[in-house]
């Protein structure tokens, strides 16, 4: 008869002991349905009458808002929705941010068919985004806007996410955008003691930087060689006041100066 040492026969043991309540566990699984766990007191539930009725009235209320616009733009032009329907002619072409709290059209009083719009985070003019240098062609090219106006606002989440260091994950290869403006203008931004300032300061030189990123274009390059237009323009939105800041940026000199390195034009 083989003779466990008395070492390997505790083992034994302990391993019965782990694998008896698994069996049981096993078996009782197998016998008896197992019990949902209860929903813990403090989960929120999501599927509340009250929230129901806020996703439908937050819905329903842009299509009756939609409606009364409708309504409105016929009883002042009766061919409003025939003549918008007919084709675009717009005159600018803007690049602004995505932040909710300055819709172009509203802060500038446009009308529908005046601006082709393209907004994104922190308003970047990057050439490697295939969804601006898209629309700048298409507004250049095809659309013949005559201006071309990249805005930005002060209070920027993206700026001032890009002076912060800390890794914001995917945010980071957009944000280095924006970090190496401040890499460009490093000694002027270090020299502005507080700290309001040169966000501020810093939010117009991003600007500044997108409209030198527009005029490196060959869409503009070769279209303002043709035709004289479209030039380009630095604005800053101000929340505080309601008021654009034009930064009067000297495209021609801008434009000159670039084609040194940049001439895309022959």
């Amino acid at each position: 008869m083989l003779r466990l040492a008395p070492r390997s026969l505790r083992s034994l043991r302990s391993l019965r002991s782990l694998r008896s309540p698994l069996l049981a566990r096993q078996h009782s699984s197998c016998t008896t349905p197992k019990p949902k766990s209860p929903t813990p007191s403090l989960k929120r539930d999501i599927t509340s009458p009250a929230m129901a009725d806020y996703l439908e009235q937050s819905h329903d209320r842009i299509f009756a808002a939609n409606r009364q616009w409708a309504e409105e733009q016929i009883a002042r032009d009766p061919h409003f929705f025939s003549k918008l329907s007919a084709g675009q002619t717009p005159e600018y072409l803007w690049i602004g941010c995505s932040d909710s709290r300055m819709p172009a059209e509203t802060i500038t009083g446009m009308q529908p068919g005046e601006a082709f719009i393209h907004r994104n985070i922190a308003n970047l003019v990057n050439n490697i985004d295939l969804n601006v240098m898209s629309v700048i062609n298409y507004a250049v090219r095809h659309l013949h806007v005559k201006h071309v106006i990249v805005c930005g606002h002060y209070g920027c989440g993206g700026v001032q996410a890009a002076m912060t260091a800390k890794d914001l994950g995917i945010l980071n290869p957009w944000l280095r955008n924006i970090r190496d403006v401040y890499r460009i203008h490093e000694a002027e931004l270090d020299s502005i003691t507080d700290s309001a300032a040169r966000y501020d300061r810093l939010v117009e030189l991003n600007v500044l930087e997108q409209c030198r990123n527009v005029i490196k274009t060959a869409a503009l390059q070769q279209n303002y060689a043709e035709n004289g237009y479209p030039i380009v323009h630095g604005w800053v939105f101000d929340f505080r006041t309601g008021h654009l800041k034009d930064l009067k940026i000297d495209f021609a000199a801008i434009l000159k100066d670039i084609q040194k390195i940049y001439n895309l034009t022959e």
